[in-house]
């Protein structure tokens, strides 16, 4: 049993490093210069007086109340954060497309031991019990992890020699390169619960929100925590501003708690609930990674019509296949095969928008915290805990699958591991408490949707073959899907390296060094595979 001073601390630590100047008078200004006919109102002019700052007062009082808004989204917050856990990042802070982060990646630095969250509710006196299995699961998980490090690097070398053999004789300068393989698949036992440092960008409409949602998430003592650190810094640095920012919704009031107690209080056997629900989303899913469930029949027709309306040209002169060659060949339409990504702004291919895909999905957790930085390809993620079971449940990832002794590892691993938090659960810790110990292997089960425009960027960059594996398997399930039903329309999107070559753009690969090896834009959706 560790002595308490020795545990993780379980305060985040924040610290404003950029906030734009006088953000509260900024907001009021860009609201007055919207009904000004002397030009541009500075921040200065709304403070100026006595009078002005009355008026400033009553303006800000009114555009809040009627919720017109986006005044306060010319207000930006540059926050560095540590020691929060990897489940709120992916929980809270990245769930919403309205934030910029930089967040340290497991893919490619080793995570340390002693790097992860402890709930203040189990330093509490007469938890030590629950705090010692807490601990106890923790410390096998990392154990776990140190040891598949080790033995996943031969398989990683072996995979990554087959793609470059000549590399071999220089086996010191690569070893680097493979171990980082080795970190990717290891990660998968770490618990959800590890700490992560990055830093976190958003405009101050979405500080307001985090307020008053923070405990409407999977672990709100850790939301709230971190909220009202960030909220310290924002006072320090305009009080005015974080003056008019409302407290959060009591857990109580938000809908999925009012839904949890009436429909569990009236539940004969509320443990049977997450059980039915996997089963029957895994056999809806079958053996894809990702499942098209919605699309439009008549999309090739509108996608046609939309590119007409935006030249203004007749279907005489331009058909739908001429006008979809003109959206979506990478020859005829540059903006496809540059890494700028500046398609928003083009007015052709701003038609894509006006094609929807739905997917049912399942990847892991781990793959997840990666998918959702495509914020403008949303998915409602669920509540993590109604998805426990109690029973073994995880992604296993291909190079460990393909390694007979890192798989049975792995997977007794996970059995004890899945053991180690029911014991926690059935000693008195709460699920808010048991997420955190789940693997970063535990699969995030949800429906994801996109227009084409934003699903077309997605899929060309994660159909590389250096993208995170179970993002580029479910990128290609969904790509293959969408050739089925609308294949004048799937059969132009491929990886990058091919849709730069059909461009004229070289070299056909990006990557640089990071080049994985395999001539990809040569072959077909239908060859994609690989391990590593």
């Amino acid at each position: 049993m560790p002595v308490m001073d020795t545990l993780p601390g379980s305060a985040p630590a924040v610290k404003l490093v950029d906030v734009t100047d006088v953000p509260f008078d900024l907001s009021i200004a860009t609201a007055r210069t919207c009904y000004s006919g002397k030009g541009i109102i500075s921040p200065e002019d709304v403070s100026r007086t006595p009078e002005a700052r009355a008026i400033r007062d009553r303006i800000a009082k009114s555009t809040l109340q009627a919720g017109h808004l986006t005044t306060r989204q010319h207000v930006n917050f540059v926050f560095a954060i540590d020691n929060v856990s990897r489940h709120l990042v992916w929980s809270f802070l990245h769930s919403h497309p309205f934030y910029n982060s930089e967040q340290v990646s497991q893919r490619y630095v080793e995570v340390k031991s002693d790097r992860f969250y402890v709930p203040s509710s189990l330093r509490a006196p007469g938890r030590e019990r629950e705090l010692a299995f807490y601990l106890d699961a923790i410390t096998f998980a990392v154990g776990v992890y140190r040891e598949l490090l080790v033995e996943l690097d031969a398989p990683a070398e072996a995979e990554f020699y087959k793609i470059f053999p000549a590399r071999k004789s220089k086996h010191e300068v690569w070893k680097k390169n493979t171990h980082k393989k080795s970190m990717e698949a290891a990660r998968y036992i770490l618990p959800v619960g590890m700490h992560t440092y990055f830093y976190h960008t958003i405009n101050g409409l979405t500080l307001h929100r985090y307020r008053r949602l923070c405990l409407a998430c999977d672990v709100p003592e850790e939301a709230r925590n971190l909220v009202e650190t960030m909220m310290e810094a924002a006072i320090a640095a305009d009080p005015l501003f974080a003056a008019e920012i409302p407290d959060p919704i009591p857990l109580e009031d938000t809908t999925e708690y009012r839904f949890f107690k009436a429909f569990f209080d009236s539940a004969s056997n509320p443990e049977s609930v997450s059980r039915d629900f996997i089963r029957e989303f895994d056999q809806d899913l079958g053996n894809r990674t990702s499942r098209l469930v919605s699309f439009e029949n008549n999309a090739v027709a509108v996608l046609a019509a939309s590119v007409r309306a935006v030249l203004g040209v007749s279907r005489d002169l331009v058909s739908d296949e001429a006008a979809i060659d003109l959206v979506m060949n990478p020859a005829r339409n540059s903006h496809l095969s540059s890494a700028l990504n500046e398609t928003t702004l083009s007015r052709v291919t701003r038609s894509l928008l006006n094609v929807h895909y739905a997917f049912q999905k399942k990847i892991s957790h781990t793959a997840d915290s990666q998918d959702q930085r495509h914020r403008l390809v949303p998915g409602a993620r669920p509540i993590l805990m109604k998805h426990f079971t109690g029973q073994p449940d995880y992604i296993t990832p291909a190079l460990i699958r393909e390694h007979m002794p890192s798989a049975e590892k792995y997977q007794k691993a996970m059995i004890t591991l899945f053991e180690k938090i029911n014991r926690f659960v059935d000693a008195g810790g709460s699920e808010e408490e048991a997420v955190y110990l789940l693997p970063n292997a535990f699969p995030i089960r949800f429906y994801e949707s996109g227009d084409l425009l934003n699903l077309h960027h997605k899929w060309k960059i994660r159909t590389c073959y250096n993208a995170q594996e179970e993002i580029f398997q479910a990128s290609v399930d969904e790509l293959s899907q969408v050739r089925d039903v609308h294949p004048a329309i799937g059969r132009w999107i491929y990886a990058p390296c091919r849709i730069r070559k059909e461009a004229g753009v070289r070299p056909f690969c990006p990557e640089g060094d990071k080049f994985c090896g395999v001539p990809v834009w040569n072959q077909d959706l239908t060859q994609y595979r690989r391990v590593i």
